[in-house]
């Protein structure tokens, strides 16, 4: 039942895609473009949904898995490595390298959020949800929550965001 209700708040929080441009028309596709868009589109919800199945998991410092607990890049490699089958470097500096780097403005539900939150850029990540929020590992005495990128004490702390190959 817990998952059930966690994956159905994690759907009202996901925004649809928006494929129209400003006349309402929508942008012209090739069968195959569209398909590889929705593709990936689909896999980075995914990885942000997949996530959320793991709210309420205790955090603890060097934890890669729900079993033992999670750290803020060991929810991330864990999640990541289930939805692609793929391996991500063990910290959150290592994992701002990745990707591409995009604009806050652009910011899509799968994006990894950034934050300084030991005093050194990149110390902390999330995957973006959308409508400002983020699902991470907090620290210590904490469990994996959502939280609100615009609460002041993420917003002072905020580095930037990447685009995961996915």
């Amino acid at each position: 039942m817990r998952r059930f209700r966690t994956l159905l708040i994690a759907l009202l929080l996901l925004p649809p895609p928006a494929f129209a441009d400003e006349t309402g028309s929508p942008p012209e596709f090739t069968h195959s473009t569209a398909q590889a868009a929705e593709s990936m589109l689909g896999q980075a919800q995914e990885f942000a949904l997949r996530a959320l199945s793991f709210i309420g998991v205790r955090y603890k410092w060097g934890g890669t898995s729900p079993d033992t607990g999670f750290d803020c890049s060991g929810l991330i490699r864990y999640v990541y490595a289930q939805v692609t089958g793929q391996a991500l470097p063990y910290n959150a500096q290592e994992m701002s390298r990745i990707g591409s780097s995009i604009d806050r403005s652009e910011l899509q539900p799968g994006d990894l959020v950034f934050f300084n939150t030991l005093r050194k850029p990149f110390s902390h990540v999330g995957i973006y949800l959308g409508e400002s929020r983020f699902v991470h590992a907090p620290s210590r005495g904490g469990t994996v929550e959502i939280v609100d990128m615009s609460q002041r004490y993420w917003t002072s702390r905020y580095n930037g965001a990447r685009r995961l190959p996915i």
